[in-house]
């Protein structure tokens, strides 16, 4: 089974259909949440499904001066979900107004001991620098969302033990191209971003993600099973780094 680090399953406007969908292709997902309010109302509609795991987050431009109370909720409904996220900095310039205290918060947020025992999707955007030197110093299982910085950052985040998840958007475009030729294959799983991200001119579905191993085989100068069967060794290796829960 593929894994999709990073899908807004509760934004389409059928998410059933679409996770049935992505059953049929092989594909498993990572339903990301942009704050502990839509993360409950997800896993209210969602319930318990094979193949589906929730991440609760808190997204960078959702953070307010009531971080705090939010991040309260969110340890409070840590305990069922499967993944943190989305969450990160984003110093963009529709976040650049937010930039001191998104970094309150993500600090907060590395903070609470339960939340470095999940794997975490992060966001990074015109923040890559701060976000990884950030991550580098805390024992967390961190995945570089739709990375866009510098091959020198991201350079930086291999050796330091970081993930990169790849969409389908991103094996098409010419910028993303350095990136995935230098990020070694160990370091890398797979997202859609959906619907956010584009996919032959329209949403993202997880159902995409073997067209961009299938890419991902050309870039790595490997047979798609072989690049298939690295991708599958990336997911479980990321699962066993996990620490346990206290008892």
């Amino acid at each position: 089974m593929l894994l999709d680090t990073h899908c807004h399953i509760d934004v389409y406007p059928d998410p059933i259909a679409v996770l049935n969908q992505a059953k049929a292709a092989g594909v498993h997902v990572v339903a990301v949440t942009e704050d502990p309010g839509r993360f409950r109302l997800l896993r209210t509609r969602l319930g318990r499904r094979d193949g589906i795991h929730l991440g609760i987050g808190l997204h960078p431009l959702r953070v307010t001066t009531r971080y705090r109370r939010d991040l309260d909720r969110l340890s409070r409904l840590l305990p069922d979900a499967d993944w943190v996220g989305e969450v990160g900095l984003d110093f963009s310039k529709a976040g650049a107004a937010t930039k001191a205290l998104q970094m309150e918060a993500f600090e907060a947020l590395l903070a609470i001991d339960a939340v470095l025992r999940k794997p975490i999707t992060v966001h990074s955007r015109g923040a890559e620098r701060d976000t990884v030197t950030r991550l580098l110093q805390t024992n967390v299982v961190a995945v570089l969302h739709w990375y866009t910085g510098s091959i020198a950052v991201a350079e930086q985040a291999v050796t330091g033990g970081l993930w990169f998840s790849v969409n389908p958007a991103m094996i098409r475009s010419s910028r993303a191209g350095g990136l995935l030729r230098t990020i070694p294959p160990r370091h890398v799983v797979l997202e859609t971003d959906g619907p956010y991200a584009r996919c032959a001119g329209r949403p993202a579905h997880p159902a995409d993600l073997p067209a961009v191993a299938e890419h991902l085989a050309g870039v790595w100068g490997l047979p798609r099973g072989a690049a298939l069967a690295q991708i599958a060794s990336n997911q479980q290796r990321l699962a066993a780094m996990l620490r346990p829960e206290s008892p």
